[in-house]
């Protein structure tokens, strides 16, 4: 099942030994202390590297949200500096991943050929591809036919999940495969209409994916081997396309996902179902849940938006509705919470929303929907229609700051669905096969 499509190892630096002074002549307390500040100068240069990185789907905590600082309040009319553009690297709805000098994605070449590639942070060189499987879809009759999750590095390792519904642990260096498993063949799973979409969760020593149907509808496997750790029957149906998030809710962590019937929330210990709530049930329910404390919205395609707030009942919880509202954002490219805002589009309209209560503050619209990211209270659009826009993350109005459209952008690939990812001052657009890297610090 896997195959190599291309590999060139990439050298990582190797740190120094770091020893205490052999000297008899130095105090041991002195020799002591010189350690104690090495190692701690280290494990804080280390802190800052991994919290520059943006190592899966949404960012650090899967919300969408940015800590960098420093960044470019506004942008020249023809855009910031471009660093690289890569063209042809296969096609793919997925956004990218980037984590120790490296970014990686998921891309398609042709319908039997589904690749996780690793490309140099620096230069956009492809360092290695491997093969975990096909572009699928239940009947076979691909709709919208391309990759469309994206990576999660963890550690050494990096986890993607194929449309088809193969998982795969690879080495993040080399691109060697640890482990694969098939949610179809192994868990029975069942796919929604649009093959799977979903970007793994990882959470302590647990990978977290959906497979859907009736057998497993969420599963927890050991992220070092694959093993199952628990299986979650809940019964919502087919897999959906959004991805998981987790919350902590009267003490109890949970994993909210969109099931087929709706949205559900399983223990985070042995998942069981806790509750489950299908006000936003829509025909293609693809934007990640977002929390805020013990209130989730989320936003069902075509049908509208709202939230919930967890109450703890019995053995399990009650999904309290707070609102729903079928002109809340809904479109794939999902919203984010800042403050007590929400931020997202409904088609192609951009909006502000009380988070508490739905009162939408303002709306504007804009050139297409558009998938989000914000940092340093700005928000980063990528829009369907290829532009990139920045605009104030602001309840008092819509504010657009500046706005570009990248150069070389492929023709005849159809939407523009991936989502931006910022890490270490460098923005990054992808469509389909191609790549752009932006200087925004």
């Amino acid at each position: 099942m896997i195959e190599k499509f291309a590999s060139s190892p990439l050298e990582y630096p190797e740190l120094p030994n770091l020893t205490v002074s052999q000297s008899r002549r130095a105090p041991v307390f002195a020799s002591f202390q010189r350690m104690l500040l090495v190692t701690t100068l280290v494990t804080v240069c280390a802190s800052w590297a991994v919290a520059e990185d943006w190592p899966q789907w949404r960012g650090p905590d899967r919300d969408g949200i940015s800590s960098e600082t420093g960044l470019l309040k506004e942008w020249p009319a023809e855009g910031p500096k471009l660093v690289w553009q890569v063209d042809e690297l296969g096609d793919g709805y997925g956004a990218v991943s980037v984590a120790n000098g490296m970014i990686f994605l998921v891309a398609n070449e042709g319908l039997e050929n589904e690749l996780v590639k690793a490309l140099d942070q620096q230069t956009g060189q492809v360092l290695w591809g491997t093969r975990i499987g096909k572009v699928g879809n239940p009947d076979q009759r691909p709709s919208y036919p391309a990759a469309r999750s994206t990576p999660t590095v963890d550690g050494d390792l990096v986890y993607a999940f194929g449309s088809d519904g193969d998982l795969a642990c690879l080495k993040a260096k080399s691109g060697e495969v640890v482990w694969q498993k098939s949610v179809r063949e192994d868990f029975g799973g069942e796919p929604g209409v649009w093959a799977y979409s979903e970007s793994p969760l990882i959470d302590g020593d647990k990978v977290i994916i959906t497979p859907g149907g009736e057998e497993a509808g969420v599963v927890a496997l050991n992220k070092k081997t694959g093993e199952t750790i628990w299986k979650a029957n809940v019964k919502m149906g087919a897999a959906a396309y959004a991805s998981i998030m987790t919350l902590s809710a009267d003490g109890t962590k949970q994993y909210v996902v969109f099931m087929g019937d709706g949205l559900v929330g399983v223990d985070a210990e042995d998942g069981k179902l806790l509750w489950s709530y299908t006000g936003t049930k829509g025909t293609a329910d693809m934007a990640t849940p977002v929390v805020g404390g013990d209130i989730v919205y989320s936003g069902g395609g075509r049908k509208g938006g709202g939230a919930v707030k967890l109450v703890a009942k019995d053995e399990g919880f009650a999904a309290e509705e707070l609102y729903f509202n079928p002109k809340l954002p809904t479109a794939i490219g999902g919203a984010v919470k800042v403050d007590d805002a929400l931020y997202g589009c409904s088609n192609s309209t951009l909006m502000c929303v009380d988070f508490a209560s739905g009162e939408i503050k303002w709306q504007e619209r804009i050139s297409a929907a558009a998938s989000i990211l914000v940092a340093e209270g700005r928000l980063y659009l990528h829009t369907e229609d290829g532009k990139v826009m920045m605009v104030a993350a602001s309840p008092e109005g819509f504010q657009e700051i500046s706005s570009f459209s990248p150069p070389g952008q492929p023709e005849g690939t159809g939407k523009s669905w991936a989502y931006p990812a910022l890490a270490e001052g460098k923005l990054y657009i992808r469509q389909h096969g191609t790549l752009w890297c932006y200087q925004v610090k």
